[in-house]
């Protein structure tokens, strides 16, 4: 069998070969692990719009799209209205996401029919290690920050460094303001989520 020539041209072949192959693999895995990780996320948002929501048999009864605009950028929020076991309406969970210490911070946060915080869950972050944990236990009922049960238009979600009534992360004042900044443009959302059978709202926030 005639040894191949090195050369340029070979070589190239060679790599092409072996991209197209490895292209193929990569592309065969992304193919089988796609569902089972499209799955688990879907999961993952329904035991955590049940969490926010105070744990109680519900159902997701319609999904909103809401965009707002603030300091000039928009944002977009995913609403998903809720209702119990009797069809009643319990509130919404928001998805709602802003600019971290390292990159973006998604929360998920349950509002009752008056707008009061029921509970929330951060879905996504990209802080410093350790940082993503304790936000989302430091904001939790009973504990330094304590959001739950408070009420966006009548409370100050806003660190006590900055004239609010929240304790901030110990040495994380970025992912609290980050966080608290999260549920309240959450909550405007909230205060924005059509009414009239539509599937999106559009509105500007100062």
């Amino acid at each position: 069998m005639k040894k191949l020539e090195s050369s340029i041209t070979n070589m190239v072949l060679v790599l092409v070969g072996v991209a197209l192959i490895t292209g193929s693999i990569l592309a065969y895995v992304n193919h089988v692990t796609e569902g089972p990780i499209q799955e688990q996320a879907s999961k993952t948002l329904a035991d955590g719009i049940k969490s926010v929501m105070g744990g109680v048999e519900l159902t997701v009864a319609k999904d909103d799209t809401v965009k707002q605009e603030f300091g000039g950028k928009e944002a977009t929020f995913v609403v998903h209205k809720t209702v119990g076991a009797d069809k009643k309406d319990l509130g919404v969970a928001i998805e709602s996401t802003t600019g971290g210490f390292g990159g973006d911070l998604k929360v998920l946060v349950g509002f009752d029919l008056e707008g009061n915080i029921l509970g929330y869950t951060i879905l996504q972050h990209a802080e410093t290690p350790g940082l993503g944990a304790k936000a989302d236990t430091w904001f939790q009922k009973g504990s330094k920050g304590d959001i739950i049960g408070k009420n966006p238009s009548k409370d100050n979600l806003t660190v006590s460094k900055d004239g609010g009534t929240i304790d901030a992360i110990t040495a994380s004042t970025i992912t609290s303001r980050a966080f608290l900044l999260a549920v309240t443009q959450a909550y405007q959302a909230y205060s924005n989520v059509p009414t009239d059978g539509t599937t999106s709202a559009t509105s500007q926030a100062k």
